[in-house]
Parts: structure tokens; C-alpha cells; sequence
């Protein structure tokens, strides 16, 4: 089965546009984050598209490609890189991003914003260099 250009185009936009803002948070301190409650829900709605996003593709390639449907959001990016779709070492950080999307979403009372703020300054390009590999599969 073919797939869906359309549907990568969009959610590699949306991965795009919460990254842009993301980008933003990066020129304000820990600190400064850490004392914001505007900044922290920013950072964490616009993670969660992104990682929404991309679990989106991942599940995409892996039933079009693959003929796999994952259990669980973080083995989708475990089957891309067992098939050598992304290399393992990004399957493996998209994992992490995936079950820190499942912490965002289901225990919200619990958000380590310090964790939250290193991923903007470190993780970033992760979705990038994802979205980059999946565009080229079409």
C-alpha cells in the first residue's frame, strides 16, 4: 500500500509549527520557564502536538509499509528502526519522547517542567530529523 502524501505533508507541518514555537522557549532561561505557568502549558500543548504528530506518522508508515499495527505508541518507533526505516538510535530517543507525550497527557499533575524545559534545549531536532527521513519515503 502506497503512502498518503498528503496526510505526511500535514503532520509534518504541524510537527514544524509547534517546533517553531518551541524554538522560541529556547531563548528564555530555566528559570524563567520554570516561574511560568503560561510558558510551561506553551511548551507542554505544543509538545504534545508534535509528538501527536509524529506517532501519527509512525503508525502510517508501519500499517502502509510494514503491515504492523504497534500495541503501544513508543514500539511504533521500535518497529521503524528494527525494519531500518529511522536508525535505532532515533527510535530509540523518539521513545522517550513518546512516553514523556503519555506523562504530559495522562498524569498532568505530575510534569517535571525542569524535564520539560531540557527536552526543548536538547530533543528538538529528533522530530526534525524524523520528519526528514519520512518525506524521503515518499
Amino acid at each position: 500500500m502506497k503512502l498518503n502524501p498528503e496526510l505526511i505533508q500535514k503532520r509534518c507541518e504541524e510537527i514544524e509549527e509547534s517546533l517553531e514555537r518551541l524554538e522560541e522557549l529556547k531563548k528564555i532561561t530555566k528559570e524563567e520557564f520554570l516561574q511560568s505557568k503560561d510558558l510551561q502549558d506553551i511548551a507542554s500543548y505544543r509538545l504534545i502536538v508534535a509528538i501527536e504528530a509524529a506517532l501519527n506518522l509512525c503508525y502510517h508508515v508501519s500499517a502502509k509499509k510494514l503491515k504492523k499495527t504497534p500495541s503501544e505508541y513508543a514500539e511504533c518507533f521500535e518497529i521503524l528502526g528494527e525494519a531500518n526505516i529511522i536508525p535505532q538510535e532515533l527510535a530509540d530517543e523518539l521513545k522517550k519522547m513518546a512516553r514523556f507525550r503519555n506523562m504530559l497527557v495522562h498524569m498532568y499533575w505530575k510534569i517535571d517542567y525542569e524535564l520539560t524545559f531540557d527536552i526543548i534545549q536538547e530533543n528538538l531536532d529528533h522530530l526534525r530529523q524524523f520528519t526528514g527521513i519520512i518525506t524521503s519515503l515518499l
